[in-house]
């Protein structure tokens, strides 16, 4: 029987972080979380690691597009907080960048992972950014990096 299975450590892994500046005040943590992860559990050089800051949450699949484009990396981690508001503006913008994300990396076959927090208020976002419900960020790290060496695995 063969089983693969994913490993965190991957050191020589060049990583990108798109992360959105809306709600910056709770993606700061996600992205210290990632970043955290990657280093420390995951053995990533810091110098194999790219942030790019994006206006918002529905920036984030274009931008990710692009960079999983240019081959430049084994795995790439969105980041960002859509809270839901008084309209539904917050459909859109959650579904919209869920969907983008998704289609993206199963067409560009680099693992994208989704730290997008989608909640109903600031508190629960809070409460995923590093407080009550763990760190989102550095979840979304550890798939990447488990990411990152079952497909290395499987290609082989």
């Amino acid at each position: 029987m063969d089983i693969i299975k994913g490993m965190v450590i991957a050191s020589k892994a060049r990583v990108a972080i798109v992360v959105s500046r809306f709600n910056n005040f709770i993606n700061d943590s996600l992205l210290n979380g990632a970043i955290d992860t990657l280093e420390r559990i995951g053995q990533v050089s810091n110098d194999n690691i790219t942030v790019v800051w994006v206006p918002g949450a529905y920036e984030l699949p274009l931008t990710v597009k692009i960079l999983a484009a240019t081959k430049k990396y084994n795995a790439i981690i969105a980041l960002g907080t859509v809270i839901r508001g008084c309209t539904s503006h917050f459909k859109f913008i959650a579904s919209e960048c869920s969907a983008g994300l998704s289609h993206i990396g199963i067409n560009s076959e680099v693992p994208i992972t989704f730290g997008v927090l989608i909640t109903e208020n600031i508190e629960q976002a809070f409460e995923r950014a590093g407080t009550k419900a763990g760190n989102k960020g550095s979840e979304a790290a550890l798939t990447a990096l488990e990411m990152i060496n079952i497909i290395k695995a499987i290609k082989g």
